[in-house]
């Protein structure tokens, strides 16, 4: 099983025996009893890639847990012997990592030194199982799923805008008044283009639109900060640009800012593992002063 699913990670057969220190003749031999055993293909193999079959997707999903599983059990057994070890595969999107999570990392490897950190960081969607993560970090509203999410933290949007783009397109007074200026967005993000806000005639919510887009929430930050325009962002991200003076704050009064959540998104057997809950222990108790 631990033999099949290195294969498929790794791409191949070859690079496969290279990480376990077996021949490539004996990797094959090993992939061959298993399919045999289990009678059905679990990959297709050509002279220049492997593929895996239907039957090879459910086996290698259930295999990753099951090797998980073991992994935690072992650890379990042996975690009075030390502190919680190995590597731990962590995926993020660009302004969480800017400005919550990198400036916690000395501290929690002053105090987890056995822990070494593979960290990726998009704002595009990204698949906890199929990506081999451990953790998966995010903002915002999940969809529905079979993962494990803990609730880290809460904050609110905020509509902000540079001084310099002010001074050259007008302040908005009113919501309406979002319609005439450049609003930025992030790409894909249907939900974040309308704005809600609240006047005299109740709720109400503004689809804008603005000169760019993005598909990076630090890349807007940026923008805004450039004078592009105005953006709608979690408050965490320019809380010291609104401080320092570089953004300002926009129709506080009217705005309807929703909470937004930050969650830690585990698959299920990885969330047993000593490195994983150690991380989202320590994230969780951090995250009560943000």
């Amino acid at each position: 099983m631990a033999a099949f699913v290195r294969i498929v990670e790794s791409g191949g057969l070859a690079p496969a025996a290279r990480d376990l220190g077996v021949t490539p003749s004996a990797m094959s031999k090993q992939l061959a009893r298993l399919e045999a055993r289990l009678g059905v293909r679990l990959l297709t193999r050509t002279t220049r890639r492997i593929a895996l079959t239907p039957e090879g997707e459910t086996y290698l999903a259930r295999a990753r847990d099951i090797l998980a599983m073991v992994e935690a059990a072992e650890q379990d057994v042996t975690a009075g012997r030390g502190q919680p070890g190995g590597l731990l595969r962590v995926n993020t999107g660009t302004a969480f990592a800017r400005h919550r999570l990198i400036p916690l990392l000395p501290d929690f490897f002053a105090r987890y030194p056995g822990i070494t950190l593979d960290l990726g960081v998009t704002d595009r969607q990204v698949d906890l199982v199929g990506d081999q993560l451990d953790v998966l970090l995010r903002t915002g509203p999940l969809g529905d799923s079979a993962l494990l999410a803990r609730r880290l933290a809460a904050g609110r949007r905020m509509v902000c805008a540079a001084p310099a783009y002010l001074d050259r397109r007008g302040r908005p007074t009113a919501p309406e008044d979002l319609l005439a200026h450049d609003c930025l967005v992030l790409r894909g993000q249907a939900r974040l283009t309308a704005w809600p806000f609240r006047g005299a005639a109740g709720l109400q919510t503004l689809t804008v639109r603005g000169v760019a887009t993005t598909d990076s929430a630090e890349a807007l930050r940026d923008m805004a900060l450039a004078g592009l325009g105005i953006i709608r962002v979690s408050g965490f991200i320019v809380a010291r640009d609104i401080a320092e003076g570089r953004l300002v704050p926009l129709l506080e009064a009217e705005h309807v800012s929703e909470e937004v959540p930050v969650w830690a998104v585990t698959a299920p057997g990885r969330h047993r593992l000593p490195r994983v809950q150690a991380f989202v222990e320590f994230l969780a108790a951090r995250a009560a002063a943000w």
